[in-house]
């Protein structure tokens, strides 16, 4: 029996959802993150995922950002296309199943760096009543999103705090307890998670503290590599280029290449892409994932995902019944994306690798009211039986079959034109998203990638393979069955 094309293709999707597929862990290795399996080094990619604000963030809804699998699919598909291989989600409530969430964004090759406080009372630290915020009932708190979320491999990490050293006066309180903090996670992570989970502190970008608290906060005590109060990766909240007029030089990116110059940890734009110039460009991108920083840097993630209340930082217009439609900021960024040379950010910086952590003293603060003591508080009452023992019915998440690949809710370009067949297409097991050239914003003819024919796709590690063996044997397999 012949078959369509079109039948052929969907009973390719439905073959290919049975199986669950998984990203290799990736890890720090120095100042760089690396593939856990090909040792390919790991540039983010990424974008900030935060449907609603912190505003949409409602105890007790019964939702967050990674609890709805339609409209996680329909992200997913839109962000594969789009290149992205890592997304920043900042509130999360661990009692939710984000099990088919995670799941569709592990299968098309997107990491989940997850920040674990909330804007809620009692869920992150007070930096005027550090003393009584930093207690057991936050310690549990933070620990659930951990334990929701250790079992997935596209976890990439946590952060143990944003932003939280930025008013006047927090230089001089804060930062001890931000390493504790990220003492404690690291603490349970070793504990009780089947792998090293790393953990980051993402800054605002305020000149005055800046050096200083990533001095402070990536120093080892006593010279230790296995410091569990120092963090594993940094990330800076930047803002400095504006439009397509800014250089290098203006926007203060070399500055910030000479700050981190001699990092030991991977050093990433936690949020990036100014919208005082309007629509936004991202010309950074070149500069940001180019050679002037690739050797110091290791990528960012744009601010933000879906245009919330006007504010025009949105790549997305999403609906409440569902349907999406792209912006022109979604269609400039994928341009950029497409120039990147992925093989040249993949490759590996021997002497990266293999730097060690100078040990912290007061002569690394250059500031007289930043903190200069590296006396870290003990943990609070209660917290050792949380440490030794873990929390108490923790909501551990796991990989799950992705058994609808296509996107039903409408989604719309820039141009107003549907976008036609839109889905996800899983990749192999060891590959990451990556930029690949195709422009999807808005093309109206039918294609069962939901792609319009204007870019050719890479012929090989782009978001549109499945790997020539799967693809082969799931075809054979269906022409056998159906001959």
């Amino acid at each position: 029996m012949l078959l369509p094309c079109r039948t052929i293709f969907a009973l390719l999707l439905c073959t290919l959802s049975t199986r669950v597929f998984a990203v290799q862990n990736i890890k720090v290795s120095g100042a760089d993150y690396v593939n856990n399996k090909t040792n390919d080094r790991f540039q983010i990619i990424g974008v900030a995922y935060q449907p609603g604000g912190s505003a949409g963030f409602v105890a007790g809804s019964g939702k967050d950002p990674l609890s709805n699998g339609t409209l996680c699919l329909r992200d997913a598909a839109l962000m594969q296309r789009l290149g992205i291989n890592t997304i920043r989600v900042y509130n999360l409530d661990p009692s939710l199943n984000h099990d088919l969430c995670a799941s569709i964004f592990n299968a098309v090759g997107i990491y989940m760096l997850l920040d674990v406080n909330s804007p809620l009372p009692n869920e992150s630290l007070n930096p005027g009543d550090l003393m009584s915020s930093y207690n057991s009932a936050y310690l549990n708190r933070i620990f659930a999103v951990v334990e929701a979320f250790k079992d997935f491999p596209n976890t990439l990490g946590f952060f143990s705090g944003n932003e939280v050293i930025q008013q006047p006066g927090t230089e001089g309180t804060v930062p001890p307890y931000i390493r504790a903090v990220t003492r404690d996670l690291k603490d349970y992570i070793a504990k009780h998670c089947p792998r090293n989970i790393p953990v980051g502190y993402s800054a605002a970008d305020v000149r005055d503290f800046l050096a200083d608290s990533f001095a402070y906060l990536s120093c080892a005590i006593d010279g230790s590599s296995s410091d569990m109060s120092r963090v594993d990766f940094f990330g800076l909240n930047s803002y400095s280029w504006c439009g397509g007029d800014a250089t290098f030089e203006s926007a203060g990116y070399d500055i910030l290449v000479q700050l981190f110059g001699n990092t030991t940890i991977p050093v990433f734009f936690s949020e990036y892409g100014c919208n005082e110039v309007k629509p936004r460009v991202f010309n950074e991108v070149q500069a940001l994932y180019g050679p002037q920083m690739t050797g110091v840097m290791s990528g960012g993630i744009i601010y933000e995902y879906v245009q919330e209340n006007a504010n025009n930082f949105g790549l997305v217009d999403l609906y409440d019944n569902g349907t999406a439609a792209l912006r022109i900021d979604y269609d400039n960024l994928q341009k950029q994306y497409n120039q990147l040379d992925i093989k040249h950010l993949e490759s590996g910086n021997s002497s990266a690798i293999t730097l060690k952590s100078p040990r912290c003293s007061g002569s690394l603060i250059t500031e007289a009211s930043f903190s200069n003591s590296f006396k870290i508080p003990s943990p609070p009452s209660g917290a050792q039986s949380l440490l030794d023992n873990g929390i108490g019915n923790p909501n551990n998440g796991k990989l799950v079959s992705v058994t609808e690949m296509v996107v039903t809710p409408a989604v719309y370009g820039s141009n107003g034109g549907l976008i036609k067949d839109l889905a996800i297409k899983p990749l192999p097991d060891d590959q990451s998203n990556t930029p690949n050239g195709q422009n999807t914003s808005g093309d109206t003819s039918a294609s069962p990638s939901g792609t319009s024919t204007g870019g050719k796709p890479k012929s090989t590690g782009d978001a549109g393979h499945l790997g020539i063996d799967m693809l082969l044997a799931s075809l054979a397999f269906i022409l056998f069955t159906f001959r």
